[in-house]
């Protein structure tokens, strides 16, 4: 029993004293995104649009109600004055109090449009919020986290460049001393180490500040680490139309552009209401009192009103209006037309992308094999007087650059699936499905 108890005291001493990267959170790239979308202060911005369309629809259907007023007061005079006969001119005090509703709608319907705009307003919001959200996700989570990646491995590289040219320097100084090399060699050796040297302290430097611009994306306070995700599954990519009609229908910023055609067709139908005569109807109910009381006071009315108002001129404003309207509208499908083409273009060449990307790395993967074999061969025969210091060198540079070439290739394929997914509009219901 006391070697149990010694041994949990033992746990917890370590616990309290190991470094905190220990306990450092680990995230995928799908956790990273929900972050994203919860702590971003660029997307809570975005979400508080949404809110002002929504007070705007609740401000619209506040005009097809009525609106009550209750009014009171009470008037204190100097003195009540009275004529010779006993009227009452001027009262010593006097009250009134009563409520008032009144209701103004346009014969056409003008409220009614009005909210069908506001209720577009907000239709249109939503769409504008996804369409941020994908933007975001791409440009600053999904394109941070591979650049993390990236640097990563890049270190990964520099580390095992610095372990092969340490191995080299070593045997190179050991046939400089039993007379097989000049000291030429020696000293390349010595500078090529240098040189990796500096690389591995570049590669580290890039990697603190990837991770930096990461953590500041995403919303991440402490240390944090990341969990790399399977490679995505080989197959064939589907045709440039099947992107194209996709992106078509599920376009968040397209929808967007659809509402926005609607929202202007109705404010034409808004403005051309102007034209069309107004109906105000009224009820109110007022009492009142005073002292000295007279024979003639009312203290107690209820009465009910309805008035047509026409404007015939106004110097042309209506028409103006009218005009501004019919030409917003006609800008509208004129932009969405734009906006249309500029998806079928950005569709076009994240599918070209994705495609060049997948045969890159397919080739890459061959170059890598290649220049790990050339360098082993070339090392081998180094260790046994066959090859010189500058075959060993472009041995080695040839394998460190394969190998950076195939980490870019590799990372740039996966950010190259999740752009044709936000060109095509999925890219956010692929991170809400991944849970």
């Amino acid at each position: 029993m006391k070697k149990i108890v010694t041994a949990l005291v033992g746990v917890l001493f370590l616990s309290a004293a190991a470094p905190a990267f220990l306990f450092a959170e680990e995230y995928s790239l799908e956790d990273l995104c929900r972050l994203a979308l919860v702590r971003s202060e660029k997307l809570k911005v975005a979400q508080e649009e949404l809110m002002i369309a929504e007070t705007g629809n609740d401000k619209a259907l506040s005009y097809l109600l009525p609106r009550l007023t209750a009014s009171g007061g009470v008037t204190q005079y100097s003195q009540s004055k009275v004529t010779a006969g006993g009227s009452v001119l001027q009262p010593e005090s006097a009250s009134a109090w009563g409520v008032r509703m009144d209701e103004t709608f346009s014969i056409i319907g003008r409220e009614l449009t009005a909210l069908a705009i506001s209720k577009q307003s907000v239709a249109k919001s939503r769409y504008d919020l996804t369409a941020i959200r994908e933007d975001y996700l791409l440009r600053y989570v999904a394109a941070a986290y591979y650049n993390v990646l990236v640097a990563r491995k890049n270190l990964e590289i520099a580390d095992s460049n610095l372990e092969r040219l340490t191995k080299y320097r070593d045997a190179a100084d050991k046939r400089l001393r039993v007379g097989e090399v000049t000291k030429t060699a020696l000293l390349r050796a010595e500078g090529e180490l240098s040189g990796a040297k500096s690389d591995r302290l570049q590669a580290q430097n890039g990697l603190e500040l990837a991770r930096a611009v990461l953590a500041s994306n995403v919303g991440i306070a402490g240390d944090f680490s990341l969990r790399e995700s399977s490679p995505p599954v080989e197959g064939e990519v589907p045709s440039l139309k099947v992107f194209q009609d996709q992106a078509f229908m599920t376009r968040a910023d397209l929808k967007s552009l659809e509402a926005q055609k609607q929202i202007a067709a109705g404010q034409t139908k808004y403005a051309e209401g102007a034209f069309w005569p107004t109906v105000s109807v009224s009820g109110v109910y007022s009492a009142s009192d005073q002292y000295p009381v007279t024979a003639n006071l009312n203290r107690e009315s209820i009465y009910a009103g309805v008035a047509l108002n026409f404007p015939f001129f106004e110097g042309g404003l209506r028409k103006a209006e009218v005009a501004e309207a019919k030409a917003r509208e006609r800008q509208a499908a004129l932009y969405y037309e734009d906006v249309k083409k500029g998806i079928e273009i950005e569709v076009r060449t994240g599918y070209l992308d994705l495609v060049t990307q997948k045969g890159i790395l397919r080739f890459l993967d061959d170059q890598l094999l290649f220049a790990r074999e050339n360098y082993r061969a070339v090392a081998t025969q180094f260790e046994f007087g066959l090859s010189n210091s500058l075959d060993v060198m472009d041995a080695n540079t040839l394998l460190v650059s394969a190998e950076r070439k195939v980490a870019s290739a590799e990372y740039g394929y996966r950010l190259a699936l999740l752009q044709i997914k936000k060109a095509t509009g999925t890219l956010l219901a692929t991170v809400a499905a991944a849970k």
